[in-house]
């Protein structure tokens, strides 16, 4: 018998409970029904709130627990999936281990039972963008690939189909990895840089979710640092495998580096070989040379570098990050909405070479927002904001010690119609709008996804 198999006939004899009917979720219930695996499916909210995945679950004999008390019954079963958003240390969870309950995740379990290489990308800032262009290089290059994670599908419910020339490529947050007991062959971290500190508390438990992902590796693994970024640079006495560096600003001695002549290279043993040029990447912006560097550490050896310059050509982005909606009366939007931390606020601000109109606030992630205030004066002509932490990023702005009114007007929207609508009013021929929140999406929207589209939609209804 071999693993994947073991692991369903083991599993049916378990009362198995799933937090939540996300995404991920939903699909891996629908396999576990069809394998015969009794599921109860625990979720806060009520049945009308998701209906048609109630109804769909309901028929496949899937009970449920639902209402505000839902977390009491976690002691009543022996393996628990959690969903990404339920904190591994939420005190319910802690309590459920404490008395012996298994407590796991989609991705967990994915790692236990794959039989591919598994290349994984963490990060701060450049994740999607970063997990994206492996997945386009990779299948460029002929390989069948398996794209998920936070991004993507869920790749458990398909483990079955997943062959062992194939390659997963994986997507991976801090409230993934803050469990994770296993890592990949290949792993990416862009950056580390305040992030989720509502959740985690503490900068040293978000980085240490980060370490995760490195942490696991063995001797014959690879892990991609970038050389830029102190959080990611501090981590090098960690590697286990082989350690190579990316680095736009200098020169290295194993990995990627950007030439001064504006050639990405990749050097090791003394010998550098350039790629691309930085003008030949078709999405803009220095980040996203930043994120083609990290790319070329993580795939060098594994792929043709024709397809590195194929897919720096032809690729066009990513949903949703820097993402152009319209043009409207001579004026162009831009969607990037995954700009959820001032950090990529700020790559999103320098990938254009004017002062722009932005959109930004949104939940509290309890991150401060004077690193992104000063450029914000330097780079934006209009500040419109909205959600909970608009009054957070206006102190900050207007504290900047080079804010000027004269230079940087401010203004408040109660909703994405109104910031919309103020943005159509203010903006002039040759302007430039960007929904660039520097904030999740949690206090209007279920996540960064759903607000991007809101916003397009608008966009796309504006009159000429």
């Amino acid at each position: 018998m071999d693993k994947i198999t073991a692991f369903f006939e083991e599993i049916k004899k378990q009362k198995v409970a799933f937090i939540g009917t996300g995404v991920s979720h939903t699909e891996l219930i629908t396999k576990f029904c069809e394998k015969g695996i009794q599921v109860t499916v625990l979720d806060k909210r009520s049945a009308d709130k998701f209906q048609e995945t109630y109804d769909k679950l309901s028929a496949l004999g899937v009970k449920f627990i639902l209402g505000e008390d839902y977390l009491d019954a976690l002691t009543q079963f022996d393996v628990v999936f959690r969903t990404p958003g339920m904190y591994f240390n939420h005190p319910a969870l802690v309590k459920a281990r404490e008395a012996g309950v298994i407590i796991t995740s989609e991705m967990e379990v994915f790692f236990d039972l794959c039989p591919c290489k598994i290349y994984a990308v963490t990060g701060s800032d450049g994740k999607s963008t970063s997990t994206t262009l492996i997945a386009e290089i990779l299948a460029a290059s002929g390989k069948t690939v398996h794209k998920g994670g936070n991004i993507g599908r869920a790749l458990l419910p398909i483990i079955e189909d997943i062959r062992e020339d194939d390659v997963a490529v994986v997507e991976l947050s801090s409230f993934q990895l803050i469990s994770m007991r296993k890592s990949p062959d290949v792993a990416l971290i862009t950056n580390i840089t305040p992030n989720h500190l509502d959740v985690h508390g503490t900068m040293e438990e978000y980085t240490q979710c980060k370490v995760n992902l490195i942490a696991h590796q063995n001797a014959f693994s690879r892990a991609v640092l970038n050389y830029d970024n102190k959080g990611t640079r501090d981590l090098a006495p960690l590697v286990r495998g082989k350690l190579n560096w990316f680095s736009r600003r200098d020169k290295i001695d194993r990995g990627a580096f950007l030439r001064d002549d504006g050639m990405l290279c990749y050097t090791e043993y003394g010998n550098t070989t350039p790629i691309v040029h930085k003008d030949d990447i078709r999405i803009p912006g220095m980040h996203n040379v930043e994120n083609f560097l990290g790319v070329i550490a993580a795939l060098w050896g594994d792929v043709d570098p024709a397809a590195i310059v194929k897919v720096a050509r032809e690729f066009g982005g990513v949903e949703h990050r820097i993402e152009f909606v319209r043009e409207c009366r001579g004026v162009k939007w831009y969607n990037d909405s995954i700009a959820t931390s001032p950090t990529r606020v700020l790559a999103g601000l320098r990938s254009f070479n004017q002062k722009i109109i932005i959109i930004a606030g949104g939940y509290d992630k309890k991150i401060p927002f004077e690193p992104m205030a000063e450029t914000v004066c330097d780079r934006v002509k209009l500040l419109i904001l909205m959600g909970v932490t608009a009054e957070k990023i206006e102190k900050a702005v207007t504290s900047a010690k080079n804010y000027d009114p004269a230079n940087i007007k401010i203004l408040h929207a109660d909703s994405m119609e109104q910031a919309v609508q103020l943005a159509y009013e203010n903006a002039q021929q040759g302007d430039i709008v960007s929904l660039s929140p520097a904030c999740a999406s949690f206090d209007l929207y279920p996540n960064f996804e759903v607000r991007g589209q809101h916003f397009k939609r608008l966009v796309k209804e504006l009159a000429e």
